[in-house]
């Protein structure tokens, strides 16, 4: 095995440039697939944080007395998925949007009467945050003959998953590109080898070389390469990560964005499916010459 070790590594520096051009080939589609693959990733937590804190504002009929409050509240609680309801007097509400508001409260200083209604702020199970299941809940509580209006945020959270599922379909097409192209590269440098070192392979075959004996070497240097592309690839996606993520915490996203990079496990993955670029690449080359 050092031999055919040592034949693969005198192949890839006799083809310095060709070898290198691979390499790099290899490390730009583990960059531009890993870059895709991280920001799909830190934004689906997003979301699901999103999703986590998702609160349903039910404003009542002006109508409703307070004696009603404590009846509706029980109601509302009853419902399947809600966690819990917190009554918001329309007084308390608007005492928390001057506080809001700060400097700009002044504006309220001129109401003759508070305009704000009563409202119950809902929130729901953790097993009740995705779109579907909010949305029966929104359903059952519109019909409530005490509700005037509500709000709540998962339309638009339902809006962006879905500009996220079109970020992750084209992260597969470009993945799938650059997968192929790379396999056409290594296929290729493999090939331009077995050229230049055709006469060569003719004669161990003429002295009684096995197929085994001469096409190891290859597969050795395909997977070699596919190594170098997959380690200089994730070394320079955790560079440029760590730089972006630094940035990003020290600006206006502080507290709010917690990045993470691939688990090792996933790296180790990364590493392999490279080498496993670099076997394929080499196989289909042989599949070109099979007189070789």
């Amino acid at each position: 095995m050092i031999i055919f070790f040592r034949r693969a590594v005198q192949d890839i520096l006799r083809n310095r440039i060709l070898n290198m051009i691979t390499v790099i080939t290899i490390a730009l589609s583990i960059i531009i697939i890993g870059s895709f693959a991280i920001f799909i990733i830190n934004t689906n937590d997003i979301l699901d944080s999103w999703k986590q804190c998702t609160r349903i504002m039910v404003y009542l009929r002006p109508d409703i007395s307070k004696n009603e409050i404590p009846g509706i509240k029980q109601k509302i609680i009853g419902i399947y998925g809600v966690k819990s309801a917190k009554f918001i007097a329309k007084d308390e509400a608007l005492s928390l949007l001057r506080n809001k508001m700060k400097r700009q409260a002044a504006i309220l200083d001129n109401l003759r009467k508070n305009p704000l209604p009563d409202a119950f702020e809902i929130e729901m199970t953790p097993s009740c945050t995705d779109k579907r299941k909010i949305e029966s809940i929104v359903t059952v509580i519109e019909s409530l003959p005490f509700v005037d209006d509500l709000e709540y945020g998962q339309r638009w959270i339902g809006q962006f998953a879905d500009i996220m599922r079109l970020f992750r379909l084209a992260g597969f097409a470009v993945g799938g590109l650059f997968f192929i192209a790379s396999v056409f590269i290594v296929a290729n440098t493999i090939r331009l080898v077995l050229y230049s070192r055709r006469e060569e392979v003719e004669i161990m075959r003429l002295v009684g070389a096995t197929e085994k004996f001469i096409k190891i070497p290859f597969f050795i240097e395909g997977i070699i390469q596919g190594v170098l592309g997959g380690i200089i690839g994730v070394v320079v996606l955790y560079i440029a990560f760590v730089f972006i993520s630094s940035n990003l915490s020290q600006g206006m996203l502080t507290g709010f964005l917690s990045l993470r990079f691939f688990h090792f496990k996933v790296l180790c993955s990364i590493i392999l499916c490279s080498m496993f670029v670099g076997w394929l690449g080499c196989f289909l080359s042989f599949i070109h010459f099979k007189r070789i």
